[in-house]
Protein backbone atom coordinates (compact mmCIF):
# COMPACT_ATOMS: atom_id res chain seq x y z
CA UNK A 1 0.00 0.00 0.00
CA UNK A 2 1.34 3.41 -0.94
CA UNK A 3 1.20 6.18 1.70
CA UNK A 4 2.43 9.76 2.19
CA UNK A 5 4.25 10.30 5.48
CA UNK A 6 3.20 13.32 7.53
CA UNK A 7 5.98 12.89 10.12
CA UNK A 8 9.37 11.21 10.30
CA UNK A 9 9.02 7.50 11.06
CA UNK A 10 12.07 5.52 12.18
CA UNK A 11 13.24 2.87 9.70
CA UNK A 12 10.63 4.01 7.18
CA UNK A 13 11.22 7.54 5.95
CA UNK A 14 11.00 11.26 6.51
CA UNK A 15 8.03 13.60 6.38
CA UNK A 16 6.61 14.12 2.87
CA UNK A 17 8.09 10.86 1.53
CA UNK A 18 5.85 8.53 -0.47
CA UNK A 19 6.57 4.95 0.59
CA UNK A 20 5.16 1.44 0.17
CA UNK A 21 4.24 -0.48 3.32
CA UNK A 22 2.15 -3.49 4.17
CA UNK A 23 -1.57 -2.80 4.34
CA UNK A 24 -1.95 -3.82 7.99
CA UNK A 25 0.89 -1.53 9.11
CA UNK A 26 -0.67 1.42 7.30
CA UNK A 27 -4.31 0.83 8.25
CA UNK A 28 -3.76 -0.26 11.87
CA UNK A 29 -0.87 1.97 12.95
CA UNK A 30 0.40 4.73 10.63
CA UNK A 31 -2.89 6.28 9.52
CA UNK A 32 -4.72 6.16 12.92
CA UNK A 33 -1.67 7.61 14.72
CA UNK A 34 -1.54 10.50 12.23
CA UNK A 35 1.84 9.52 10.78
CA UNK A 36 0.56 9.05 7.23
CA UNK A 37 -2.28 9.39 4.74
CA UNK A 38 -3.29 7.23 1.80
CA UNK A 39 -1.48 8.10 -1.41
CA UNK A 40 -4.41 8.35 -3.81
CA UNK A 41 -3.98 10.13 -7.14
CA UNK A 42 -5.62 13.30 -5.84
CA UNK A 43 -3.56 13.20 -2.63
CA UNK A 44 -0.38 12.87 -4.72
CA UNK A 45 -1.32 15.93 -6.77
CA UNK A 46 -2.03 17.98 -3.64
CA UNK A 47 1.23 16.73 -2.11
CA UNK A 48 3.23 17.74 -5.22
CA UNK A 49 1.65 21.21 -5.23
CA UNK A 50 2.40 21.69 -1.51
CA UNK A 51 6.03 20.70 -2.05
CA UNK A 52 6.32 23.14 -4.97
CA UNK A 53 4.88 26.02 -2.93
CA UNK A 54 7.02 25.18 0.08
CA UNK A 55 10.16 25.19 -2.11
CA UNK A 56 9.21 28.64 -3.44
CA UNK A 57 8.74 30.02 0.09
CA UNK A 58 12.00 28.41 1.23
CA UNK A 59 13.89 30.11 -1.60
CA UNK A 60 12.46 33.50 -0.60
CA UNK A 61 13.36 33.00 3.08
CA UNK A 62 16.90 31.98 2.12
CA UNK A 63 17.35 35.03 -0.10
CA UNK A 64 16.12 37.34 2.68
CA UNK A 65 18.44 35.67 5.20
CA UNK A 66 21.47 36.00 2.91
CA UNK A 67 20.67 39.70 2.37
CA UNK A 68 20.44 40.20 6.15
CA UNK A 69 23.77 38.41 6.68
CA UNK A 70 25.40 40.69 4.08
CA UNK A 71 24.01 43.81 5.79
CA UNK A 72 25.22 42.58 9.19
CA UNK A 73 28.76 42.20 7.86
CA UNK A 74 28.79 45.87 6.77
CA UNK A 75 27.62 47.57 9.98
CA UNK A 76 29.39 48.42 13.22
CA UNK A 77 26.94 48.76 16.10
CA UNK A 78 27.70 50.95 19.11
CA UNK A 79 26.58 49.62 22.50
CA UNK A 80 26.89 51.81 25.59
CA UNK A 81 27.78 50.47 29.01
CA UNK A 82 28.71 51.85 32.41
CA UNK A 83 32.45 51.71 32.90
CA UNK A 84 34.69 51.94 35.97
CA UNK A 85 37.71 54.23 36.11
CA UNK A 86 39.99 51.34 35.17
CA UNK A 87 38.04 50.67 31.96
CA UNK A 88 36.15 47.56 33.10
CA UNK A 89 32.45 47.25 32.35
CA UNK A 90 29.97 46.96 35.20
CA UNK A 91 28.12 43.73 34.40
CA UNK A 92 28.38 42.74 30.74
CA UNK A 93 26.89 43.44 27.35
CA UNK A 94 23.84 41.28 26.62
CA UNK A 95 22.32 40.01 23.41
CA UNK A 96 19.26 42.16 24.12
CA UNK A 97 21.39 45.32 23.98
CA UNK A 98 22.90 44.23 20.66
CA UNK A 99 19.47 43.33 19.26
CA UNK A 100 18.08 46.74 20.27
CA UNK A 101 20.99 48.49 18.58
CA UNK A 102 20.50 46.44 15.39
CA UNK A 103 16.76 47.15 15.34
CA UNK A 104 17.56 50.88 15.70
CA UNK A 105 19.62 50.55 12.50
CA UNK A 106 16.68 48.91 10.72
CA UNK A 107 17.89 45.30 10.91
CA UNK A 108 15.17 43.07 12.37
CA UNK A 109 17.04 40.62 14.61
CA UNK A 110 15.74 38.71 17.64
CA UNK A 111 17.90 38.59 20.76
CA UNK A 112 17.54 34.80 20.91
CA UNK A 113 19.28 34.50 17.52
CA UNK A 114 22.43 36.32 18.69
CA UNK A 115 25.44 34.58 20.22
CA UNK A 116 28.31 36.62 21.62
CA UNK A 117 31.56 34.87 20.72
CA UNK A 118 33.57 35.98 23.76
CA UNK A 119 33.03 37.51 27.20
CA UNK A 120 32.64 41.28 26.98
CA UNK A 121 34.26 42.82 30.05
CA UNK A 122 36.13 45.84 28.64
CA UNK A 123 35.66 48.60 26.08
CA UNK A 124 36.48 47.64 22.50
CA UNK A 125 35.24 46.00 19.32
CA UNK A 126 33.76 42.50 19.49
CA UNK A 127 31.93 40.10 17.20
CA UNK A 128 28.63 38.28 17.60
CA UNK A 129 27.15 35.52 15.49
CA UNK A 130 23.57 36.06 14.30
CA UNK A 131 21.42 33.16 13.12
CA UNK A 132 19.53 34.55 10.13
CA UNK A 133 17.81 31.33 9.00
CA UNK A 134 18.20 27.58 9.52
CA UNK A 135 21.83 27.21 8.42
CA UNK A 136 22.61 30.79 7.37
CA UNK A 137 24.58 32.79 9.90
CA UNK A 138 25.96 36.31 9.81
CA UNK A 139 28.60 38.10 11.84
CA UNK A 140 27.83 41.44 13.46
CA UNK A 141 30.58 43.66 14.84
CA UNK A 142 29.75 45.81 17.84
CA UNK A 143 31.75 48.40 19.69
CA UNK A 144 31.35 48.86 23.44
CA UNK A 145 31.64 52.53 24.42
CA UNK A 146 31.37 54.30 27.77
CA UNK A 147 28.11 56.01 28.70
Amino acid sequence: MEIILKKDVANLGHADDIVNVKTGYAVNYLIPQGFATLATESAKKVHAENLRQRAHKEAKFRADAEALAAKLAEVLVKVTAKVSESGKIYGSVTTAQIADALVALGLNVDKNDITINEAVKELGVYEATVKCYKDIKGTAKFEVVAE
